[in-house]
């Protein structure tokens, strides 16, 4: 291997054992792997996640998945970056490292021990809830030490019950966690611990509230068995709880995108939709519309079509004003998937009430549809807006240049 390689982006030449082996770029936080190399962090936890379980430059297997910082390769860099800054080159800053398994582990005995003391329990679930909260990095360090397993039975403890603290505390750190599938059968498949979390929906604090909603959507979106989702959603509470978590009236993005992503996974259950309607789901939606950010208006728009496939959320939709010209409007604004969901819920909506076809039409979707077939959209969205093209031909202009029979039609690509 050449002492120097060609320069990157700087007009001179970076040494190449400051240079990751995988991926050849400047190593940034230095890990010694089992078999003495060394490599960039984020490149062999990538080679590692792909499944390789061997060293990418000596090929040895990797019997342990430990990952020891190279702090004294890192300071060399550094200070090479300080030494060469004339020439454009910043310093990497100094990494801040995944917590320690060992104390995790001192950590969750401590919290989980009856025989603690309440503050220190209290005092090991603060610590725990800050390191979650600090990184991935930290939150896969707590997944492996099965944090998750030992919180759920915190939480639940009859015991502590009467310590809201400490409930509240563990809520927190479950609900930065994706649970497995075996934990979320440990709630889904016990009444009172669901009962216990619905109760919780409608607590002062909306922290807690916000808390139980991310749980809850993790539990119901990681349980297999349809009977034991259809079961969960059957529960009123569980709607107004999240619905009022939407309309919570202060600014709070936390409460809009967990709001917006434990409703979208309830209303998945086909039975219960018109407990969201019933709820308030669809004059929410509507107001927050405007205020979600890409990702959370995708789920938004695509709980907006869940909700029109139903006569009663179709019903509520279409008495809103704003319902049509707001979906009409955000058709190739957000994404390719928010123009899919929008089309298909203006389709429902056109199709159960002539009245919005002359509202759709008054609104511009004419314009839209044809910008949209033409576009590089989803098939999906192409195929609705050619059906939603056809069902609008009579309250098309009477000058329109455009022949609405020249677009096919086909059956809505279940979502």
């Amino acid at each position: 291997m050449p002492r120097s390689l060609q320069p990157l982006d700087v007009g001179i030449q970076v040494p190449y054992h400051f240079r990751c082996p995988i991926s050849l770029d400047l190593m940034r936080d230095p890990v010694i792997v089992g078999t003495g190399q060394t490599y960039d962090r984020s490149s062999i936890e990538s080679w590692v996640a792909t499944g390789n379980t061997t060293c990418p430059v000596t090929r040895l297997p990797l019997t342990d998945f430990t990952l020891i910082p190279n702090h004294t390769l890192r300071r060399l860099i550094q200070a090479w970056c300080v030494a060469n800054r004339s020439y454009g080159v910043e310093r990497i800053p100094t990494p801040k490292q995944p917590a320690d398994p060992v104390m995790v582990q001192s950590l969750l005995k401590q919290a989980s021990s009856v025989s603690n003391t309440r503050h220190a329990r209290l005092s090991a679930l603060r610590r725990l809830r800050g390191l979650a909260r600090d990184s991935d990095k930290n939150r896969l360090v707590l997944a492996t030490q099965k944090a998750c397993e030992i919180l759920l039975e915190v939480l639940f403890s009859e015991t502590n019950r009467n310590s809201s603290d400490l409930t509240h505390e563990s809520l927190a750190i479950l609900a930065m966690h994706a649970l497995s599938e075996t934990e979320c059968l440990l709630v889904s498949s016990d009444p009172d611990r669901i009962s216990y979390l619905i109760s919780l929906l409608s607590h002062s604090s909306i922290d807690v509230r916000i808390n139980t909603a991310a749980l809850l959507e993790n539990v119901v979106a990681g349980t297999r068995s349809p009977d034991l989702r259809a079961e969960i959603s059957s529960r009123d509470e569980i709607f107004d709880g999240i619905v009022g978590i939407l309309d919570y009236p202060m600014s709070y993005p936390r409460a809009l995108k967990v709001g917006i992503k434990a409703l979208f996974a309830f209303c998945m259950v086909k039975q219960h939709r018109h407990k969201a309607v019933e709820a308030g789901a669809v004059e929410a939606l509507i107001d927050r519309l405007p205020d979600f950010e890409k990702c959370d208006a995708e789920r938004a728009l695509a709980t907006i079509e869940l909700l029109c496939r139903i006569p009663s959320g179709c019903i509520a939709f279409a008495s809103n004003a704003l319902t049509v010209p707001l979906l009409v409007k955000v058709i190739l604004k957000i994404s390719d998937r928010a123009t899919e969901y929008a089309a298909g819920a203006l389709l429902s909506l056109c199709s159960a009430a002539e009245r919005l076809q002359g509202e759709a039409v008054a609104s511009g979707v004419l314009t839209q549809l044809l910008l949209l077939v033409q576009s590089d959209c989803t098939d999906r969205a192409k195929r609705k807006a050619q059906m939603l093209l056809k069902l609008l031909r009579n309250s098309w202009p009477e000058n329109s240049m455009i022949n609405p029979y020249d677009f096919g039609c086909s059956d809505v690509v279940p979502f």
